[in-house]
Formats: C-alpha cells, sequence, structure tokens
C-alpha cells in the first residue's frame, strides 16, 4: 500500500532537466590557437525543455535503445555517446568532417529547485532523489529501452 501511494504521487515523478552535447577531440593543429593534433578540447552546449527530449529521441535512435549499466551513474544521471554526428540526420558538410559527440542527460524529480534557489537555500531528502536504480528503469519504461552488461555488450 505504501509502495504504491509512493509510486502514484505527481512529485515522485522523473523527469529531465537539462542534455548536454560534448564534441571534444581536435582534428587539425591550428598553430595560432596553439591547438595540437588529437588534443583534449571541447565545445558542449546544454538543452533544455522538448529540445533536449527530441535531441534524447534521435541519439538514442542512433544506439538502438541499447546501454550499458554502466552508463548510469550513483546521483541517477546517464550518458552514452556516438560516433558520427551523421546519424543523427544532420548534413554532411566536407569542410567539419565527421565527428562524435557525447550525451549526458541529468534526471530530476520535482522539488529539486529548492537545493539550488539562492533564497532559503535546503537540500533534497534522500528518499526524493534520483538514484541509478531509478534511472535505469525510467529509461526501460519511458523508451523501452534495453540495459545490457559488459559481457552481453561484447557479444553482440
Amino acid at each position: 500500500m505504501a509502495s504504491e501511494k509512493k509510486q502514484s504521487n505527481p512529485m515522485r515523478e522523473i523527469k529531465v532537466q537539462k542534455l548536454v552535447l560534448n564534441i571534444s577531440v581536435a582534428r587539425y593543429t591550428v598553430r595560432s590557437f596553439g591547438i595540437r593534433r588529437n588534443e583534449k578540447i571541447a565545445c558542449y552546449v546544454t538543452v533544455r525543455g522538448e529540445k533536449a527530449m527530441q535531441l534524447l529521441e534521435s541519439g538514442l535512435k542512433v544506439k538502438e535503445y541499447e546501454l550499458l549499466r554502466r552508463n548510469f551513474s550513483e546521483t541517477g544521471c546517464f550518458g552514452f555517446g556516438i560516433q558520427e554526428h551523421i546519424d543523427l540526420g544532420i548534413k554532411y558538410d566536407p569542410s567539419t568532417g565527421i565527428y562524435g559527440m557525447d550525451f549526458y542527460i541529468v534526471l530530476e524529480r520535482a522539488g529539486y529547485r529548492v537545493a539550488r534557489r539562492r533564497r532559503c537555500k535546503s537540500c533534497v531528502g534522500i528518499q526524493h532523489r534520483v538514484t541509478k536504480e531509478d534511472a535505469m528503469k525510467w529509461f526501460q519504461v519511458k523508451y523501452e529501452g534495453v540495459i545490457l552488461n559488459k559481457a552481453q555488450a561484447n557479444t553482440s
């Protein structure tokens, strides 16, 4: 009875707070910028709202809705990478070439603002935080995704 009440509470519904896209390897040496080939440089963008959901959907479509268990963190976030940006449906541009990108998704529940607000800042209770198991269950229910162990991924 208590667990049913917990599940039906609208404050317990998990939602996507933000999606962070990261592109992070130099292709060529640019002497004037001091960048060498294969040096770790990064460009990232944070996307929120409906656009984040569309990008997440297209990224998961590339991965065929299969993620590894290790892609999920203890704080309820998860991430994955794709090898080629043209898999997302973006047109190929010869001047930029083909690049991969990482998707990182931050999940939250309603009420997380109390930890981020400026006035009367407070803590989110341990029972209300998103855990690794909550994030995996949300992924499986929302996207009908498959979570693989590392051994299963190697055989596929």
